[in-house]
């Protein structure tokens, strides 16, 4: 939960999405209000938009968000997958895609703006992940194709004042989740629906009948808070987990997580972390490091050594 002053004071049903109830939820005829839009959110938003009376989405940083083309998947397809099992294991991390191994500017714009348009047609991930290499080193490289997807953005959300605030344009694509979406800026085309930009009018404090802004406070029947978890350092500082002089792993993180490799952190010996940030996606990459962390185990005992960790210096490198 965010630590907006007044959080308590609200009156109306509040929710997050991180434990929203089991029974369902009756939004109907409902003045409803979104904080955030991260992947999360964006699936929310996208689907109680169909039956609020009226939506209000509090926005902070607008995603890169892309459609995920979802489809059957035929016998023929699936058997082809399975029976390449051994092959996807040893070429990849668990996604079937390699970039292309041009550069953005190796190939003129007719032809690049065809190959963008072809990834974008494409199920999953491949918008990002088959794309030219380079996207993911060079800025300028990285804004070509960001500015495709703000267009995409702008074709489908027919305001251009809403359009430009839900393009990103603080980050590069990739550098967050990408979310799938199925109708999400069409949201923003429906009168019922308002879009809140809180980087122009802050979010100043939950009252007891809404949320006030810097601008001017808004009336709810409820509110949900999209404002995320605490996804890959959570599973771990929820845990008493004590290193050396008693120190907890939640005070070592107390500003972000510090590790060697994803695998180990300085203070903490014989601490080994199987699925940290960089693998818990990926099954493959989990169990490469599962394997790494049995073979380090088996060196110590054959050295007759009792303890492993990493020095800061290492960490911090």
């Amino acid at each position: 939960m965010p630590d907006f002053a007044g959080i308590d004071s609200f009156k109306g049903l509040s929710l997050h999405t991180g434990t929203w109830p089991k029974e369902p939820v009756d939004l109907k005829r409902k003045r409803v209000a979104v904080i955030g839009t991260g992947p999360t959110a964006v699936q929310l938003i996208t689907e109680i938009a169909k039956e609020v009376e009226h939506l209000t989405v509090f926005q902070r940083t607008p995603n890169y968000c892309a459609p995920p083309r979802h489809g059957p998947v035929s016998l023929e397809t699936q058997r082809k997958w399975k029976e390449s099992y051994d092959e996807i294991h040893a070429s990849s991390f668990g996604f079937r895609h390699e970039f292309d191994s041009r550069s953005v500017f190796e190939v003129n714009r007719e032809e690049r703006l065809a190959r963008y348009e072809e990834l974008w047609q494409q199920p999953g991930f491949a918008k990002w992940l088959s794309n030219f290499h380079d996207i993911g080193t060079d800025p300028k490289a990285n804004e070509d194709f960001a500015e495709f997807v703000r267009d995409k953005i702008r074709a489908r959300v027919k305001d251009p004042v809403v359009a430009e605030k839900l393009a990103p344009k603080d980050h590069p694509f990739g550098a967050k989740r990408i979310p799938l979406e199925s109708g999400y800026y069409e949201v923003y085309n429906q009168p019922n629906v308002e879009l809140v930009d809180v980087r122009e009018t802050p979010v100043e404090r939950i009252t007891p009948n809404g949320i006030r802004t810097s601008d001017k406070e808004y009336y709810f029947d409820v509110i949900i808070y999209a404002t995320g978890f605490d996804a890959i350092t959570g599973p771990l500082t929820r845990i008493d987990i004590r290193g050396e002089k008693g120190k907890t792993i939640k005070e070592a993180w107390a500003n972000g997580p510090r590790t060697n490799l994803g695998i180990q952190a300085a203070g903490f010996p014989n601490l080994f972390i199987a699925t940290s940030s960089a693998f818990c996606n990926y099954p493959v990459c989990a169990e490469m490091v599962v394997e790494w962390i049995r073979d380090c185990i088996a060196y110590l005992r054959s050295k007759g050594y009792k303890r492993i960790v990493p020095t800061p210096e290492a960490e911090e490198e």
